[in-house]
């Protein structure tokens, strides 16, 4: 007998739709069991290899699931909102809504085809108005609210108002961009915009500035995985990294929280690591650096404090404003190529390059280096890198020679060195370091 799969497919996936095998439905009787797939955005071409790929894993798994009796809910939706579908109808000249839904259709035909086991009575569409009405109603929530450190969970934002119109900043226990003091009576003889923009500085969501892949083309910033070699993955157009305002959500405030939940999760232990990774979480000081005869200053984040009197040089972001004003005119060209050919490059790139050669500009000086350094810094191109941002980053190295002066009870600390001397405090109270140094380490000498 010939096997006609064609006929055969069409009759049990017709017969699978119209019975709703694979619908589920609430049965206390069976242990639950979830099964996610990241949704497809559904482009005018239809599937690529890559989404069977993954589908048909995670199919073979939910099948397996159900046999051995579980409850499982397998849905399947569609992430067809921003860009893909802006830029499609552009090159089409159709509505994004026509455009979407019709390759929505050719998608579903051709995952009918396959045969897969999803529940296509919960399918999600990201661009239907009852999907986003809970994305906006989420972040109006997360708008109104600020973290109570305290109780360790979202407070509305009129409970940070009132607290302020009667007592100010004193005694507060919020999640902020940046400390602040105020009275009450500075607080109460605020305008609304002042006031607003105080309260920015303590709402979950909110606007801040921040490091970006912009791309002046299409007119949007771009994720990391929509830039490859500085250009757009789609239309090929020039990326830079460029400081922003925008819409931000104070996640680092549930840190802790989303460590502790990781202990109560049926995950593997290298998955949990994964996350508390990509978390991030640390605890330190910022401290604030001055340059010689100047007033110009910058902050910068360590979780070694004590290695504070052993620091030999700093580190300058190439997108600070301070690269700039400290460069010397003989350096200038040397510095501008650098910082044009580096905001090119997403955070990602930054922290993947194998680039060893690596250089400094440190107060107007070049250093040009061929190993690695003890430097952990995103905005240069060494094979230390371990994060990326827009930040100021420093590290010791061994040849720092140093003299204590315990007379003093602030500990004056002396370097000596060619380059420069900075003045260093902290604003953390819980450490109060407050050094001067003189000059750095003479045993540093530039390379170039």
């Amino acid at each position: 007998m010939e096997y006609t799969f064609k006929e055969i497919e069409k009759k049990w996936q017709r017969r699978w739709i119209e019975q709703k095998t694979y619908q589920t439905v609430e049965d206390e009787k069976k242990e639950k069991y979830y099964v996610l797939n990241m949704f497809p955005y559904p482009s005018g071409a239809g599937l690529h290899v890559g989404h069977p790929l993954g589908y048909i894993a995670s199919d073979i798994y939910a099948r397996y699931k159900r046999l051995k009796g579980f409850n499982v809910l397998n849905p399947m939706g569609y992430d067809a909102y921003g860009l893909p579908a802006e830029q499609y109808a552009i090159q089409t000249g159709q509505h994004p809504a026509i455009t979407t839904e019709a390759n929505i259709r050719r998608y579903r035909e051709q995952l009918d085809k396959i045969g897969f086991c999803f529940d296509w009575d919960r399918e999600v569409r990201t661009c239907d108005p009852s999907y986003y009405h809970w994305t906006q109603w989420a972040f109006e929530k997360m708008f109104a609210s600020y973290y109570d450190t305290g109780q360790q969970k979202a407070r509305p934002i009129e409970e940070l108002e009132k607290h302020f119109s009667q007592t100010g900043t004193e005694g507060i226990h919020a999640a902020q961009s940046e400390e602040l003091t105020f009275t009450a009576d500075e607080w109460n003889h605020m305008d609304d915009a002042a006031k607003s923009q105080v309260l920015m500085n303590y709402r979950i969501a909110y606007q801040g500035e921040m490091m970006v892949n912009w791309c002046p083309e299409l007119g949007t910033v771009l994720a990391n995985d929509e830039v490859v070699e500085g250009l757009s993955v789609r239309g090929g157009y020039p990326v830079v990294q460029k400081k922003m305002k925008q819409w931000c959500l104070r996640v680092s405030a549930y840190a802790q929280r989303l460590l502790d939940g990781l202990d109560n999760i049926d995950w593997s232990e290298s998955i949990k690591e994964t996350q508390r990774n990509w978390i991030g979480r640390s605890e330190g000081t910022e401290v604030e650096f001055q340059v010689k005869d100047s007033d110009k200053t910058f902050t910068i984040f360590t979780t070694r404090a004590d290695t504070m009197f052993g620091v030999t040089f700093m580190v300058l972001a190439p997108e600070s404003e301070l690269v700039g004003q400290l460069t010397r005119p003989e350096q200038k060209e040397a510095v501008e190529e650098y910082v044009a050919r580096t905001r090119q490059r997403t955070e990602r790139e930054r922290m993947s390059s194998s680039e060893k050669t690596v250089i400094l500009f440190f107060c107007a000086e070049t250093f040009k280096h061929t190993s690695s350094l003890p430097v952990k810094s995103l905005s240069l191109p060494c094979t230390s890198i371990k994060r990326v941002g827009f930040a100021f980053i420093i590290r010791s190295v061994n040849s720092t020679r140093m003299t204590f002066s315990l007379n003093n009870p602030l500990k004056e600390l002396l370097w000596n060195h060619k380059l420069m001397s900075l003045s260093i405090f902290s604003r953390k109270p819980c450490l109060r370091i407050i050094s001067r140094i003189l000059s750095i380490c003479s045993s540093v000498a530039p390379l170039c």
